[in-house]
């Protein structure tokens, strides 16, 4: 049986990158999409009000898009040291993104990830429509996402840990049994149980005691 769970937000934790910033470059509004994230990051905008008017401005763009963008993603430092560090330990990993699952879930691969949720972009006829499908991954999502994961891996919350850099991570760091701020926001550092400044994912081995 598994002995822990560390579930990890993705964009500017598990990689260096927002995503979505990187589609909006292709359909050339990056800028205006980085500004946007930026306040709902900072916990000024509604999450899944902000997600709505960013994914708008990918509307069009080819489904091709989405190799391209993850053949640019720049895994964070460390990540796959701390993950071989996890499962050695007899933990599990995860990670619970408001980013997309045609990037997360070829990224999940590449990691040796045991669950993974994203949001899902939806596509009619090799284009991307501006709108997302099913119900939207937000910080109430979030949670629960790592309390079901926890249910179904028979491990209790108080042995649980949320690593993540936004105020949409707050509530899966408060059900946590360890809210890790990595990379964090200010309102993240805050109201997290310790806080990780040097973005190395291994500075969170010794951390968890691995």
């Amino acid at each position: 049986m598994s002995k822990f769970l560390v579930v990890f937000d993705v964009d500017s934790t598990l990689i260096q990158d927002e995503v979505i910033e990187l589609l909006a470059e292709v359909a050339g509004r990056r800028d205006e999409v980085a500004a946007v994230t930026e306040r709902a990051m900072a916990g000024e905008l509604d999450f899944a009000q902000s997600l709505r008017e960013r994914v708008l401005t990918l509307k069009g763009l080819p489904e091709s898009v989405f190799p391209d963008v993850f053949a640019r993603i720049q895994t964070t430092p460390g990540v796959q040291e701390l993950i071989s560090a996890i499962h050695d330990a007899g933990g599990l990993v995860a990670a619970v993104s408001g980013g997309f699952t045609q990037v997360l879930t070829p990224l999940a691969a590449k990691l040796g990830l045991d669950f993974a949720r994203a949001n899902d972009l939806e596509v009619i006829d090799g284009k991307l429509t501006g709108f997302v499908t099913g119900q939207i991954v937000d910080r109430q999502v979030k949670a629960d996402s790592l309390v079901q994961w926890a249910q179904l891996s028979g491990i209790d919350l108080s042995k649980t840990i949320a690593v993540g850099d936004g105020a949409n991570d707050l509530a899966m760091m408060q059900v946590a049994g360890l809210g890790v701020a990595f990379n964090a926001k200010p309102i993240v550092r805050q109201q997290a149980n310790i806080v990780i400044q040097k973005q190395d994912l291994r500075e969170l081995i010794p951390v968890l005691g691995l």
